[in-house]
């Protein structure tokens, strides 16, 4: 009697397991009709991601100025403050709940813009030419569009 109920205990265990790692991976997803991956979220969750990217597309407008400027010197206070306040400082307090429902495709494009905005940030204090910032920048944005060109958001209704 008692091998069976730790037969039972250990396979639900495991599909318990199995479930939560499959939506670890996959999150609230749904086929969109325009092809791309609907991540479904609730209205708030929603505007907190769209908040978010608010602040990325912010940070990205501060470099781009920031390099357009005359005083390449005087704008590196500015380009640092605007990398550094897109990098994983914001990304720090994320709701558990909701990085669940994020696929993991998703989740690893996110966390690596935020990594490589502090990067960025570091190599506007060392010094590096507009060639440099201006080639990780086109880095990142090329994820942008990627993950843009892959998911939407959808409202759980």
């Amino acid at each position: 009697m008692r091998s069976t109920f730790c037969r039972i205990a250990l396979g639900l265990w495991i599909v318990t397991i199995g479930v939560a790692g499959w939506f670890f991976v996959q999150g609230w997803t749904a086929k969109d009709a325009d092809g791309r991956i609907q991540i479904v979220l609730a209205p708030g969750e929603r505007d907190l991601i769209l908040g978010e990217m608010r602040i990325l597309l912010k940070a990205v407008h501060g470099l781009v100025t920031g390099l357009a400027g005359q005083d390449l010197d005087a704008d590196r206070r500015q380009m640092e403050q605007a990398a550094r306040s897109a990098g994983m400082a914001m990304a720090a307090d994320v709701n558990p709940a909701l990085m669940a429902k994020l696929p993991l495709p998703f989740k690893q494009m996110g966390m690596s813009i935020h990594q490589d905005m502090d990067a960025l940030a570091d190599g506007i204090v060392r010094k590096e030419t507009q060639q440099q910032i201006l080639q990780r920048l086109s880095s990142m944005t090329a994820r942008c569009t990627t993950c843009h060109d892959m998911y939407r958001f959808g409202v759980d209704k």
